[in-house]
């Protein structure tokens, strides 16, 4: 694929771009936006790498937030949005989980220390010059991941080049070129220095971005990394739990996009997955609810579904939604849930006709058993809607109380 004449950039990135030209800088667009656009998905998100260091950007221009000044990045603001700026450096020291970085390099040197040659390559906005020093318009052509240079130094650099390439693989349907992949599985042991946090976001970025789930689950396999990382990943669909083809193909975008969903589709104990890639409390408390369940309810019965409603809460429509990644099909059970919701039929406490407030009106005191009372309550309307109505609901509190 030829590099074409010219690109449509953003008008605020060329704004960018030429007020740093002005001032005796130069800017070239870099990064993924332009590995995007030669693939055909545009990208509006461009970045833009210049000989001009953190202090002199942010001299040039009002609007700015330095979201990485020692790694030489400053966000500039433009009327639109905020764009990255980030010096031309070089790393003069690495550990496979931090670099220490040294300005003052050419764009060729800030080139060199790039993960993969498809994302290094750059754009001049202003006078439409391509430098590809790397050879990643071939790459992109041949749909290879390769790495820049010697590919083992730089999956020393940063282990977190390992995962990054197999979701680039997996996104894109690319083949990883041969040293690269073996690199890559010799360096899946230094994996286990990276924090949770980096770890967290380039699965959850796999699973949300990938043409092919099976591919990239098994690019996790056979690279080592979950052995390392991700030791709860099920074995293939046909080895381990019911999963069935709904997973890896069909028109499933809507569902296969969760990446909790999925991440409690894939592994044996998602709650500790999750727990080890420090993910937030309400992710954690989603997948709890999802493995202790119950799963579906005894029947399709409306009394049968509303009960089942009322005891998993808010994980109905994840359950609804597991349920189709597994099997393909809509729960059987899934028009009834909406039939509920469609009649307003009471599921949780607050939907009650009555409130704490009026329990606490018939003389029945804070504690325990208010709570139980409540819960009574919900429990009758939940068997009857019909007896959700304040009348109702206050002659049973007061045989209750």
């Amino acid at each position: 694929m030829p590099f074409p004449a010219t690109l449509t950039i953003p008008q605020d990135v060329r704004e960018i771009a030429s007020a740093l030209e002005g001032a005796g800088h130069e800017a070239w667009c870099v990064g993924g936006a332009l590995r995007d656009t030669l693939l055909g998905q545009p990208n509006t998100d461009y970045d833009i790498a210049t000989s001009a260091t953190p202090t002199e950007v942010q001299a040039l221009f009002r609007n700015t937030v330095a979201v990485g000044e020692r790694f030489g990045t400053v966000a500039v603001r433009t009327h639109r949005r905020h764009h990255e700026v980030t010096t031309f450096r070089k790393d003069v020291q690495t550990d496979g989980r931090h670099a220490v970085v040294e300005f003052g390099a050419s764009l060729e040197e800030d080139l060199a220390r790039r993960d993969f040659t498809i994302n290094a390559i750059a754009y001049h906005p202003i006078t439409d010059v391509w430098r590809d020093p790397f050879h990643g318009e071939a790459d992109l052509a041949a749909g290879l991941v390769r790495a820049v240079g010697d590919p083992a130094l730089r999956f020393r650099e940063d282990y977190l080049r390992v995962l990054r390439g197999i979701r680039f693989a997996a996104r894109f349907e690319f083949a990883i070129e041969a040293p690269t992949w073996s690199a890559m599985q010799s360096a899946a042991p230094g994996l286990a220095q990276l924090s949770a946090e980096r770890v967290r976001e380039e699965w959850f970025k796999g699973l949300r971005t990938a043409r092919s789930l099976d591919r990239l689950l098994e690019l996790w396999r056979s690279s080592g990394a979950a052995k390392v990382l991700l030791p709860e990943l099920r074995p293939t669909a046909a080895e381990g739990a019911e999963q069935g083809a709904a997973i890896l193909g069909g028109d499933h975008t809507d569902l296969v996009r969760d990446p909790l969903l999925l991440t409690s589709l894939f592994t044996l104990d998602p709650v500790a997955v999750l727990i080890r890639m420090k993910a937030s409390r309400a992710e954690i408390a989603r997948a709890t609810t999802l493995i202790t369940g119950p799963a579906e309810p005894e029947s399709t019965s409306p009394q049968a579904v509303r009960r089942w409603m009322a005891a998993v809460g808010e994980a109905v429509d994840d359950l609804a939604q597991l349920w189709r990644l597994q099997r393909g099909t809509e729960a059987p059970w899934r028009a009834a849930v909406r039939g509920v919701r469609e009649r307003g039929e009471a599921i949780s406490r607050k939907q009650l006709a009555i409130t704490g407030t009026d329990l606490a009106e018939l003389g029945i005191p804070s504690g325990p058993r208010f709570g139980m009372i409540l819960d009574r309550l919900l429990a009758m309307v939940v068997d009857d809607p019909a007896l959700n109505t304040r009348e109702s609901l206050l002659a049973a509190a007061r045989r209750l109380a």
